[in-house]
């Protein structure tokens, strides 16, 4: 698909600074803003700094930077008209001058704008390493989980490296496998684009088929780039499509699925159970995001399920603060689904056929 014109403007804006910190030393060098090619014009954007324990500071609006501002954690997508400003703040330092970068790609509404479409390389069936980093260990993960997650074909027990949990098969698909290596073991994988890649605003879609059975937990989801910062729920995260089944009390004789969003004193979900829906069959799984405003749907964009605004929920709206990055994992067990029984079966896996994001 060829590229559209990506129009841009750098400016240096020799020698000013912001901050809302005072001046303690000389001036910090200026962040560098590069840029490497995403889908049809769009790009993603990296912050970087030579001074040494510096964090940088930029907005998207074009307004002057200072440390009350978005703090830069991880490569940002951008796919609409915007300028970014960035400070340097360094131990000993005055903050840098502002380097700016304008973006004038004119991309057109539901355009194609970054994915991964899992297609499978020649020379290895690994997630892309630019994208995809993982989750390992088997502390819980704060809900009780049972499984050893699993990096790309870890050989640390329980993990086989000659049975990956996370591979991209031939048939153009990611396949996430739950496994039971010994009576009561269970391994998986969650992977997550932290540190390599987020964004903010769009619509984001995986197709995906999903494992039926007790103790299954696949899930879709965003969290803050900040949540290294200010921790778990004040982040922010949004479960685009989490699904659990088999010995759930919730399971009301129906198969579904659910999108939610978590904040500080925020928790609010909605269930998806048409007549007929079944999660075993393919299925697209997707969120309109936009400035004050979450919908998720299922299958078509037209088709909203559910719709979240700060005016509705209760507690703090943490989804205009920032990127987030993307999670995809299944889950084996855990307070919300309950453990495996005898009827689980294993192998069982999450396929995901792609995941994009499209520009509003």
């Amino acid at each position: 698909m060829a590229l559209l014109l990506l129009v841009f403007l750098l400016c240096g804006c020799g020698g000013a600074t912001a901050s809302s910190t005072p001046a303690s030393g000389p001036a910090a060098a200026a962040p560098t803003i590069a840029t490497t090619a995403a889908k049809n014009g769009a790009v993603v954007v990296t912050l970087a700094s030579t001074a040494s324990g510096a964090a940088i500071y930029y907005t998207v609006d074009g307004s002057l930077p200072t440390t009350s501002s978005m703090q830069y954690f991880a490569p940002f997508l951008v796919a609409s008209n915007l300028t970014v400003r960035a400070i340097a703040v360094a131990p000993g330092s005055a903050p840098s001058a502002v380097a700016s970068q304008t973006f004038a790609a004119n991309i057109p509404s539901g355009t194609v704008v970054w994915s991964d479409e899992f297609n499978p390389s020649v020379v290895s069936n690994r997630p892309n390493p630019a994208t995809w980093t993982y989750d390992t260990g088997n502390s819980g993960f704060g809900n009780q989980e049972l499984e050893t997650y699993c990096g790309f074909a870890s050989a640390a027990a329980p993990c086989d490296a000659a049975k990956p949990n996370a591979v991209i098969g031939v048939d153009g698909k990611l396949h996430i496998a739950a496994r039971q290596p010994s009576p009561g073991v269970y391994t998986s994988a969650r992977l997550k684009s932290q540190g390599l890649f987020s964004f903010q605003y769009g619509r984001i879609e995986a197709r995906m088929r999903l494992p039926e059975g007790p103790g299954m937990w696949p899930a879709f989801w965003l969290l803050g780039n900040n949540i290294a910062a200010i921790d778990w729920p004040a982040s922010g995260e949004i479960d685009v499509m989490e699904h659990i089944d088999g010995n759930n009390p919730q399971n009301e004789g129906f198969d579904w699925v659910q999108g939610t969003v978590h904040g500080a004193g925020l928790n609010s979900g909605l269930q998806y159970h048409p007549a007929g829906f079944s999660a075993a069959d393919w299925h697209n799984y997707g969120m309109l995001w936009t400035k004050g405003q979450i919908q998720f749907y299922v299958d078509q964009p037209s088709n909203v399920y559910a719709t979240f605004t700060p005016t509705t929920q209760t507690g703090k709206w943490p989804f205009d603060d920032g990127p987030q990055f993307i999670l995809l994992n299944l889950a084996i067990g855990g307070k919300w689904p309950g453990p495996p029984n005898a009827t689980t079966v294993f192998p069982s896996e999450l396929l995901v056929d792609y995941v994009r994001i499209f520009a509003n």
